[in-house]
């Protein structure tokens, strides 16, 4: 018991009200506050980029259905407008036989005398109207596959500069990322370096002051450089892991990014095939429908030279 009070009663000459123990104890609650704070704002910013690349994955979906439903609408307003041009045409044709059936009626009713002029005018005639309604088809076909081409053109660069516009946006994010890392590691590091000068001045002062227990400080101070070598090396370690983190996730970024963009290759050239084939099936129906007229025209004036 005696030993013991007079063991309190020289600690407390020694090092004063404070004792060693609580001035560790006191010591490994602070870097335990310390190494919390930092892995709380490693985690925040974590969480942030996982959010950020979950919208710009949802605007991009958002983008692509918008565009599905534009292209959608406009196929069927095209679609619309064949049918009502296919129904013009049957109208047209069956009025210019009744006209003709008609004129033909009247023309073998008045004037049977000039039926070889009247019918070398009346083919000359129809060769005219056919030739400037064949130019007027092609003329607007031409427009229209113009228009469309040019429609497609434009789409694509907007989804160009869509794309170069997030990318300088992410760049721009990373590079602000990067230089805030920099400047906590270079914080961190200077508070070490300081805390370690620190310490060294204050044993350097207490071996001055107490040779008698040298021994005692030798210790103490290897204990201390081991358990600050061993801090060190894991801050350092959680540094190197969280640096190769990034590096993988900024691979697979840039792995993700060359997807989508093949991806968006294979699409623009699958619409750009459909496109020439729907062109190449109207011109053969046109074609055809051309063709047609003209054997009516040549099977009607074979009827009506018989009938003469």
């Amino acid at each position: 018991y005696l030993a013991r009070k007079f063991f309190y009663l020289w600690t407390k000459k020694t090092f004063g009200r404070v004792l060693p123990s609580k001035a560790r104890c006191f010591y490994g609650r602070k870097v335990l506050q310390k190494a919390f704070g930092e892995w709380k704002e490693q985690w925040t910013v974590c969480r942030e980029r996982k959010l950020s690349f979950g919208a710009d994955n949802h605007y991009r979906v958002l983008l692509l259905n918008l565009i599905f439903k534009a292209w959608k609408a406009y196929a069927w307003q095209q679609q619309r407008k064949r049918n009502k041009y296919y129904v013009a045409a049957s109208h047209a044709k069956k009025q210019t036989m009744l006209r003709t059936w008609q004129r033909w009626l009247v023309y073998v009713d008045v004037q049977r005398t000039k039926h070889g002029m009247q019918s070398v005018a009346l083919a000359f005639r129809e060769r005219s109207c056919l030739r400037i309604s064949w130019a007027v088809w092609r003329r607007q076909h031409y427009q229209k596959c113009t228009g469309h081409k040019m429609n497609i053109l434009a789409l694509q660069h907007w989804a160009q500069s869509l794309q170069f516009r997030a990318w300088l946006q992410w760049r721009e994010l990373y590079l602000y990322n990067q230089d805030e890392k920099q400047k906590e590691t270079r914080a961190v590091t200077h508070h070490q370096h300081w805390e370690l000068r620190r310490c060294m001045g204050a044993w350097l002062g207490f071996l001055n002051l107490l040779r008698v227990k040298k021994h005692q400080n030798e210790m103490a101070q290897e204990f201390h450089q081991s358990r600050t070598l061993q801090r060190c090396f894991s801050d350092w370690r959680l540094s190197w892991e969280c640096r190769r983190g990034m590096h993988a996730h900024q691979r697979d970024l840039e792995k993700q990014a060359a997807r989508i963009a093949l991806w968006r290759v294979f699409v623009h050239w699958k619409h750009y095939v459909l496109l020439c084939m729907e062109e190449a099936q109207q011109r053969e129906l046109a074609e055809k429908h051309y063709k047609y007229h003209l054997l009516v025209r040549a099977l009607l004036c074979g009827r009506w030279k018989e009938l003469w």
